[in-house]
């Protein structure tokens, strides 16, 4: 199934799906043209969000020698050259996979209004709410087998907003867990609790015939998706108790460790898009102290999910991304810490047909604002999107009739795919 819902046609999208010439060439030849209409590179998106602002200079762009350096030093990887902080070790042996773009230019320096415009690529306004990218990519590309399009994991992603309950993220509290909520409550046998369901179905399709309540169609979306869910043998991927000893060695038995294994088994089991939620970067004091601790932990999950995505050849065709919502000062304050800095800030990106092994764009020696190629946020969702083989200028129709697009006016990095 592609798609949420359907939407009416606006003109652009029936421009785009015309069969017309002119001169020659389709519509869809000249979009072509423009480079917005390609082979997809990316199947499947896992995507790190990094909540409370992860700082720039102590993990992806350190400045060595400089007066806002601080207590860590940048240390070498698999790519010459290519430097990174010293809290991630086994992560830098993974570089040859790794793009870092070390020139983020973001606007906002307030937590909510900045993730929100991280993760929808839209600046927050009072009169309507935008999806998150992983809706996004739910809405535009066919669902894979019997597991949710889309996953969020120890956190809650954003709202699937005017695309509907079916783009909406399925959550996972404690990854690796079995979901209480996907099994009938102890003492119910399965032909006791499909009884129940069947009663269920009766009535709220009894209810529904007297109703248009756009809730009991969004209710009804989440019993039959969950059902669909409970009854399938792909569950089984949500689950790590067949996992080897080792594998946990590997990757950390910490939630975060436990929640990249959960993502390799869902992209691998036909999840489209993955989110893996981690807090506690708001750093504006021990910065130092608590950014180390981030290593130890991160550090080994990364180095592993890449390696290991690497190795079964599913990199290839999945995207991995990093992110956060500003970064930190470079100016260190008197707590040792770093306070909210959007004006430039950096992330990573791996597969999908990203080129590893490169730097794009770059802070100026004290990491205060871009020195070259800054990047805007909506051109990392439009970079997202190319991957994908997802138009970022198409138009959806919201319910009240509002034409928007599905990422805010972003161009992609194109040299991301070498």
């Amino acid at each position: 199934m592609k798609g949420c819902f359907d939407y009416q046609c606006t003109r652009r999208a029936m421009l785009g799906s015309t069969a017309a010439t002119l001169m020659g060439f389709s519509i869809r030849d000249l979009l072509a043209a423009t480079g917005r209409d390609h082979v997809p590179t990316a199947e499947h998106v896992i995507f790190f969000w990094n909540g409370g602002g992860m700082t720039h200079l102590d993990t992806w762009d350190p400045k060595p020698g400089r007066p806002t350096q601080g207590e860590f030093e940048p240390i070498d990887t698999s790519v010459a050259g290519m430097r990174i902080s010293e809290i991630f070790p086994e992560f830098a042996k993974e570089m040859h996979n790794v793009a870092l773009v070390r020139s983020i230019a973001g606007t906002q320096g307030a937590h909510e209004r900045a993730t929100y415009q991280v993760q929808t690529s839209y600046s927050q306004t009072p009169n309507v709410v935008h999806p998150g990218f992983g809706s996004v990519v739910v809405h535009e590309k066919e669902q894979l087998g019997d597991l949710p399009a889309y996953v969020t994991i120890s956190g809650q992603a954003p709202r699937a907003s005017y695309l509907g309950q079916k783009c909406a993220a399925y959550f996972v509290g404690s990854p690796g867990d079995k979901d209480p909520y996907l099994a009938f409550p102890e003492g119910i046998t399965s032909v006791r609790g499909n009884k129940r369901l069947e009663t269920l179905a009766r009535f709220n399709s009894k209810f529904a015939s007297k109703t248009t309540s756009e809730e009991l169609g969004a209710t009804r979306t989440s019993i039959d998706e969950a059902v669909r869910l409970m009854r399938s043998p792909a569950l089984k991927a949500f689950e790590l108790d067949h996992v080897p000893l080792s594998e946990f060695e590997r990757y950390g038995d910490t939630p975060f460790g436990r929640g990249c294994m959960v993502a390799k088994q869902l992209v691998e089991t036909g999840v489209r898009f993955v989110q893996i939620n981690r807090g506690g970067f708001d750093t504006h004091t021990s910065n130092f102290e608590a950014m180390r601790n981030h290593g130890e932990i991160m550090d080994p999950a990364l180095a592993s999910l890449i390696h290991d995505l690497a190795q079964s050849g599913l990199l290839e065709k999945t995207l991995v991304v990093m992110l956060s919502e500003f970064g930190r000062t470079p100016k260190i304050n008197k707590d040792a810490g770093r306070d909210h800095y959007p004006a430039v800030f950096s992330c990573f990106m791996a597969g999908g047909g990203i080129k590893g092994g490169q730097v794009i764009g770059s802070s100026d020696e004290d990491g205060y604002q871009p020195k070259d190629r800054p990047v805007k946020i909506p051109d990392l969702h439009a970079t997202l999107a190319h991957a994908l083989g997802i138009d970022p200028d198409k138009e959806v129709m919201t319910p009240l009739q509002r034409p928007m697009k599905l990422v805010d006016n972003g161009k992609p990095v194109l040299e991301l795919f070498g």
